[in-house]
């Protein structure tokens, strides 16, 4: 394990995120199920790679009951928040370490929300994971933007986030399908404009998001960007035309 991966395993990720983006997990857990249920997706079996503190998959079981649900982390620190969640039926199962490691049960969904732009080889990353699901979802952060680099917030978002590489639409959905998934959906989340963790800067820029949204959603994203992107996927194959 080199040092990008050590922020995660050293308590330096957690000193920097002290709720591990914990208010946010409601908010993903209701775009996922939305997403699954738009393509009458009907797991049994849900995977989280990179679970974090838990709470997706808790808020996702209040969607999905059915479901058997499993999470990996590499980081300890993020282990610490699974006790509180032990009332569940034991239908979640939660480890400790690689998910390429350990993992031997392929799923009906694979999670990835906000993973891949942590990891130090993301290509590999991907190409390796597609082998343990039938779908998958991703949530993507679309950093790369022009205010972005304007305002010199890219180390910001390194130092504090952990991102290590950073994305477009286009860009995400390249290496996506450069490691061999066909996509079926896309949609911007409308993170700038309605996630519970908005800054007061953010919150500031809405109007101007807004105006220009709606004149080019994809033009906006790639001028003053804050938006997010979540994608069901599928290995290989034709990907589908993206809204």
């Amino acid at each position: 394990m080199g040092l990008i991966e050590e922020r995660y395993t050293d308590g330096s990720y957690l000193a920097a995120n002290p709720d591990w983006d914990r208010q946010d997990a409601p908010w993903k857990a209701e775009r996922v199920h939305r997403l699954l249920s738009d393509f009458q997706i009907r797991p049994t079996s849900i995977c989280e790679v990179g679970c974090g503190a838990g709470d997706v998959l808790v808020h996702l079981h209040r969607h999905i009951p059915q479901a058997e649900y499993y999470g990996y982390d590499i980081s300890p620190q993020a282990a610490t928040f699974w006790e509180g969640h032990k009332n569940l039926p034991q239908r979640m199962h939660l480890q400790l370490g690689d998910f390429h490691v350990l993992n031997q049960i392929h799923y009906d969904v694979l999670l990835m929300l906000d993973v891949f732009e942590h990891v130090r080889d993301p290509f590999t990353f991907l190409e390796k994971s597609r082998a343990f699901a039938s779908h998958f979802v991703f949530h993507i952060p679309l950093d790369l933007s022009a205010s972005a680099i304007l305002r010199g917030r890219l180390m910001a978002t390194r130092s504090i986030a952990g991102h290590i590489h950073y994305y477009t639409k286009d860009t995400a959905l390249a290496t996506l399908k450069d490691c061999g998934y066909k996509v079926m959906e896309c949609r911007y989340t409308g993170a700038s404009l309605n996630s519970p963790t908005r800054s007061l800067k953010t919150r500031l820029a809405a109007i101007p998001r807004r105006v220009l949204f709606a004149i080019n959603k994809d033009l906006g994203v790639r001028a003053l960007g804050g938006e997010t992107l979540l994608v069901l996927a599928q290995a290989s194959g034709e990907d589908v035309p993206c809204r």
